[in-house]
């Protein structure tokens, strides 16, 4: 069996020796993306819904070209690169939603995959981003509208949340009233006893028109989910 060493697998310690990471941007050795092709990236300007909140300008070329390696090239050390971003932003908003709008103990909720988009891909980029979000905050001291049992901001439900359509890609439709067509009725809910006047925070990689996380929050809407909110890294 692997040795692990402050969580990290050995055998991922040895192939880092004779494989060295790069940055999938700008190739400097030791981090899949490095904190100056990060830092130089623009925050998204474009205008959203209230209630989603983007990190990043998806039209910024890096931020593409890595979100494009996370999806598709299996680059899933880049889900914890921005999710260490991401996590400071979910706070920031924490501090405020469960002061204000008593935004209390949300469940972390990853976008869904059709399973035969699961399959093809072998794992849901939205998902790994969540994992790493969950990490982060079991070693955080950070504390907004914290569950006072688990000391923690939030917990995750990954299977509550499904896609139970199969749609075309929404980048190959344009019209957000198609976008929304198409993903009529994509959404149900796995035991919805778990989201009854639960508050939800919902992840996603990229938003475009926003019709994926507006069909989500309605179908958590209505299985009785209370206030729903959502984090991406770009749009």
């Amino acid at each position: 069996m692997l040795k692990i060493f402050n969580g990290v697998n050995f055998l991922d310690t040895i192939l880092n020796v004779i494989f060295p990471v790069h940055c999938v941007l700008c190739g400097k050795e030791g981090s899949d993306l490095c904190l100056k092709c990060l830092s130089d990236s623009p925050p998204a300007l474009r205008e959203s819904a209230d209630w989603i909140f983007p990190l990043f300008d998806y039209r910024h070329p890096p931020i593409k070209k890595s979100l494009w390696f996370l999806k598709y090239k299996n680059k899933k050390r880049l889900a914890g690169i921005f999710a260490e971003v991401m996590y400071g932003k979910i706070i920031e908003e924490l501090s405020e939603l469960s002061v204000m709008k008593n935004f209390q103990n949300p469940v972390l909720i990853p976008i869904p995959l059709s399973l035969k988009r699961y399959r093809e891909r072998g794992y849901n980029q939205a998902e790994l981003i969540c994992e790493e979000l969950v990490k982060l905050d079991s070693n955080s001291n950070l504390c907004h509208g914290v569950d006072v049992k688990t000391k923690r901001n939030f917990y995750l439900e990954k299977n509550v949340l499904i896609k139970i359509k199969e749609t075309e890609h929404q980048v190959n439709i344009k019209d957000r009233r198609d976008r929304l067509k198409n993903l009529s009725d994509s959404f149900s809910v796995k035991n919805p006893e778990i989201i009854k006047d639960k508050n939800i925070i919902l992840i996603d990689d990229v938003l475009t028109t926003g019709a994926t996380l507006t069909e989500a929050k309605k179908i958590l809407k209505s299985f009785g989910a209370k206030k729903v909110i959502a984090f991406t890294v770009a749009h």
